[in-house]
C-alpha cells in the first residue's frame, strides 16, 4: 500500500510539537523517542510538504498492472463423484462458452479424479475446447491440499484469465484454497456472470442481505474467480459430435502429501432435492402456522410437487432447512413454482427466478413477487388454496 514513511534518523530543526502541529488530522504520534503515524493518516500529505526536510516521505507502492493478454480463455472446474459429472459443472459449460465467445477466447476445464478419462472425452459433448485431465488413484476422493496442488499446476500451465466453479460443498471448500495461493479475487455465490471486451468479468451477487446487487470487478488481478450454484444457469445440449481434444496432464508425486487422513469414504444417502424437483408449492409468512400445512401438502400430492419454504418459514420451525429458497438455502429451476403467501423479497428471487413458470398467490397486491411472477393471484390464500387444490384433484386444470 502507498503511504507516508518516516526516517526518523534524521535531524530535525524543530520542536517535537511543531511536527506534529504540521498534521490537521493528529495523525503524528511520537513515542519512545520516535515520530510515528496512526490510522487518522488521510495521506494528504502535507507532513511532507511542510515538514522537516527527508523526516517524512511519500511511498507509493502502488500495485504494477498485470498483463491482462498473458492471461486467457475462460475455464471451468469440472466436479465429479466416482467419475459422474455434477450437473452444476454442466451449467457452468454453458456459461463459459457464452462470455468466451464474447471476447473470441476458449472454453477449458480442469477435470481431477482416477480412470476418469471416459468421462472426460462424455465433455466434448458440450462445446468445450480443451480439458486438462489429472487422474489418479489418489485423486479418487476429494481432499484439499491435493486438489488444491493440481489446480494450481493448471493455473501455472495455462494461465486462464477466468474460472468458474460450482458453489457446492467442494468447490466452496477448493475455490478459496486456490485464490489464496494466487492473491487474487474469489466473488462467492454469483446469480449473474458477463465479460467486458477487456476481459474484465463482471461478478454480480446480492449484498447487504440481498438489500442491493453488487457488481464485483477485479480488474487488476487474474486469474479471475467465481463460484456459482447449481441451477443458476442453463446447461447446454448435448450434441452428437465431439469437438475439442481431452490433454492427460503429468502429476508430480509431491502434491498428493496432506495434513489430512483419509479414514474411510462411503456413500451418503441421498434424499429428494428440491433442486432437482420440476413442480414446488413455495410457503411464506402468509401461511400462520404448521397446521396449516395439511393444505400445503394436499395441494402438493395433486401436482406430485416438492413442498419448500422462505427463510422466515425455516426459521419458524415449520419445514426442514434442507427445503429453503433463496440465498442462504437453495436455488431451484422446477417448471411450475405456486408460490403461497412469498412476498418476493430478493434473497427469495435469486434462488427461483429460473423456474419456467411461476405462480403467485398472495393477498397483498403490492407484493414484490407480483412484479415477476408469471400469473397473479390476489386473495386469501385460506379460500384459494382448497379451491385450487380441487379444482387439480378432480382434473379441471391441465397442467
Amino acid at each position: 500500500m502507498s503511504g507516508i514513511k518516516i526516517n526518523n534518523d534524521v535531524v530535525i530543526d524543530k520542536s517535537i510539537k511543531d511536527v506534529r502541529d504540521i498534521c490537521p488530522f493528529s495523525a503524528i504520534d511520537y513515542e519512545d523517542g520516535k515520530f510515528k503515524i496512526n490510522s487518522k493518516c488521510r495521506i494528504c500529505k502535507l507532513c511532507v510538504k511542510n515538514g522537516p526536510k527527508g523526516l517524512f516521505e511519500f511511498v507509493d507502492e502502488t500495485k504494477k498492472l498485470i498483463d491482462k493478454g498473458e492471461w486467457r480463455n475462460v475455464a471451468v472446474y469440472i466436479e465429479q463423484m466416482e467419475g459422474n459429472i455434477h450437473p452444476v459443472s454442466l451449467e457452468l459449460l454453458g456459461k463459459s462458452r457464452e462470455i468466451a465467445d464474447k471476447i473470441g477466447q476458449k472454453v477449458t476445464g480442469i477435470f481431477i479424479g482416477n480412470d476418469i478419462i471416459d468421462k472426460a472425452e462424455e465433455l466434448l459433448h458440450y462445446g468445450i475446447d480443451e480439458v486438462f485431465c489429472y487422474g489418479a488413484p489418489w485423486l479418487e476422493h476429494f481432499l484439499i491440499e491435493p486438489y488444491a496442488n493440481v489446480f494450481a499446476d493448471f493455473i501455472y500451465k495455462n494461465k486462464p484469465s477466468v474460472i468458474l466453479v460450482g458453489a457446492t460443498v467442494v468447490g466452496r471448500s477448493l475455490a478459496p484454497r486456490v485464490a489464496a495461493r494466487f492473491r487474487t479475487g474469489l466473488t462467492a455465490d454469483c446469480t449473474k456472470i458477463d465479460i467486458k471486451e477487456n476481459t474484465d468479468l463482471i461478478q454480480i451477487r446480492p449484498a447487504f442481505g440481498g438489500n442491493i446487487m453488487a457488481q464485483i470487478n477485479t480488474p487488476n488481478n487474474r486469474p479471475q474467480i467465481a463460484t456459482v450454484r447449481y441451477k443458476i444457469f442453463d446447461a447446454p445440449v448435448r450434441s452428437q459430435e465431439k469437438s475439442g481434444i481431452v490433454n492427460m496432464c503429468s502429476l508430480n508425486e509431491d502434491w498428493k502429501e496432506s495434513r489430512i487422513t483419509q479414514i474411510e469414504a462411503f456413500k451418503k444417502e441421498k434424499s429428494p432435492s428440491i433442486s432437482d424437483a420440476d413442480m414446488i408449492v413455495a410457503i411464506g409468512r402468509g401461511v400462520k402456522s404448521k397446521k396449516d400445512l395439511d393444505m400445503i401438502y394436499r395441494l402438493a400430492k395433486a401436482l406430485n410437487a416438492e413442498v419448500a419454504g422462505t427463510r422466515p418459514v425455516i426459521e419458524s420451525g415449520m419445514l426442514d432447512p434442507s427445503r429453503q429458497i433463496g440465498l442462504s438455502g437453495r436455488a431451484v429451476k422446477p417448471k411450475l413454482i405456486i408460490t403461497i403467501g412469498v412476498s418476493g423479497s430478493v434473497q427469495f428471487k435469486a434462488g427461483m427466478e429460473g423456474s419456467s413458470c411461476i405462480v403467485a398467490i398472495n393477498s397483498d397486491e403490492n407484493a414484490q413477487i407480483f412484479n415477476f411472477c408469471n400469473y397473479a393471484i390476489v386473495g386469501d390464500l385460506y379460500e384459494i388454496v382448497p379451491l385450487l387444490t380441487k379444482k387439480i384433484e378432480e382434473g379441471g386444470l391441465n397442467l
